[in-house]
């Protein structure tokens, strides 16, 4: 271990990076159940993608943990599910076979730039870190925004086509309460696995109420319901809606998968020993190039896009310094597989409280926004507000980049914009252009 972690170099032992996985792991488990059931509604089989998340993530972090020697877990990323759901299949119209080709291709362009140097840099500095802040936290509005929807407990009002609150009588919006009650208590005393301990108990108390259908759960054991979603992307199909959705579905995946990762980076790279000299995680480099494999892999499994997660800052404010807490995070992933009958008798309204609880997670990070900064202030500000309220992250990235960059122009800033944020702002344009 030693000699292949370099453990005393960065004054850790096997017993603190042990600690260290089963935190993270606690902290990111409930992935598998709220995965499983977003992309359910995409027409996935739940049990299959449960198994495939589990995979995903356990070769995510063995990725992480081999390539790059960081405490940085992997596993399909929070957002993005609810992306390749609600937007890509839902609203743009694809299959979720072809959203699955998407994910692929937008890895394999993933990896390509972060395998080559001189893009790789670019990239990682495009977006300015409080804009990468913003994205993060509209993210978390998104979904917290989507679980509220998921569960009825925000419903389209007919009379005005405005949202509206649901019944809240009716059993399913009232189970999604009081499973928000039982997840905000258990995380406010900061009990280790309190999310996914609130979905257990929500999904348990929906028994008596009608909502949660232990039938469902009459499923297989083992790894044969795979088969449903492995290697099942349908790549020939991405044109049949034509190239502009296509370009824009695709760039989206990207750019979130990369501000992802890189607001990921930024926390980890808050503790001394994984800090660089230049102030950036150590060895940035080799983990986005993990981080893009992951996302390859992923797809090919069966899931949507595979990022490094932020609870992995749990892990490290445990002690773990190293990739062995990362592989003992894909050992108990690997475990987690004996679960997946589970998978199928969650009803939604037991997964809104844990996106909800997830999403006010991810908003912390605007407190780091310098709202002081009116340029800044603003791209940021409309980066949140646009993505929960047009019900797309596309558009609040695209917004929060174009605003971005025409402010720092019109105000004769030209050279504080990098010429990658220049490019991508053009992007956003040009598909507005043209699918108008």
């Amino acid at each position: 271990m030693e000699k292949l972690f370099g453990l005393a170099a960065r004054g850790t032992t096997v017993r603190t990076e042990v600690l260290g996985g089963l935190t993270t792991f606690f902290a990111m488990v409930y992935i598998v159940f709220v995965n499983s059931g977003y992309l359910a509604m995409a027409g996935m089989d739940a049990t299959a993608v449960m198994l495939a998340t589990c995979l995903s993530a356990a070769i995510g972090c063995v990725l992480s943990a081999l390539i790059a020697n960081l405490p940085l877990a992997q596993a399909p990323g929070m957002g993005l599910n609810t992306f390749f759901t609600f937007t890509v299949c839902a609203a743009m119209g694809y299959t979720w076979r072809q959203a699955l080709g998407i994910v692929l291709v937008s890895g394999v362009l993933f990896l390509v730039m972060m395998a080559t140097p001189f893009v790789r840099t670019r990239i990682m500095r495009a977006v300015p870190d409080d804009l990468s802040r913003a994205i993060s936290a509209g993210i978390g509005l998104f979904i917290a925004f989507a679980g509220c929807q998921g569960s009825g407990l925000i419903r389209l009002d007919p009379q005005n086509a405005f949202t509206t609150l649901g019944p809240v009588t009716q059993n399913d919006v009232l189970l999604a309460i009081i499973g928000i009650a039982i997840t905000a208590v258990l995380a406010a005393y900061k009990v280790q696995s309190g999310i996914i301990i609130g979905i257990v108990a929500t999904t348990l108390i929906g028994v008596p109420m009608g909502v949660t259908s232990l039938d469902a759960g009459a499923v297989s054991w083992g790894l044969a319901p795979l088969g449903e979603v492995f290697l099942k992307l349908d790549l020939p199909g991405l044109l049949s809606l034509g190239v502009l959705p296509l370009m824009t579905a695709i760039l989206s995946f990207l750019i979130v998968s990369i501000v992802d990762t890189g607001s990921t980076f930024l926390i980890a790279a808050q503790c001394p020993e994984l800090r660089g000299e230049d102030g950036r995680l150590r060895g940035e480099g080799r983990a986005f190039v993990a981080s893009a494999l992951a996302c390859c892999v992923g797809a090919l499994m069966g899931t949507s896009t595979v990022v490094p997660y932020a609870e992995s800052a749990g892990g490290i404010e445990e002690g773990a310094r190293t990739g062995l807490s990362t592989l003992v995070v894909g050992v108990l992933f690997v475990l987690c597989t004996f679960l997946t009958p589970i998978a199928a008798i969650i009803p939604p309204a037991a997964l809104a409280p844990a996106l909800i609880i997830v999403g006010f997670y991810m908003m912390r990070g605007a407190m780091a926004i310098n709202w002081n900064d009116f340029e800044v202030a603003l791209p940021c500000f409309l980066t949140l507000i646009i993505m929960p309220l047009s019900y797309s992250i596309p558009h609040g990235i695209a917004f929060g980049f174009i605003s971005f960059t025409l402010i720092k122009v019109l105000r004769g800033k030209l050279r504080e914009v990098p010429i990658a944020l220049y490019v991508l702002s053009a992007a956003f344009v040009a598909l507005y252009i043209f699918t108008a």
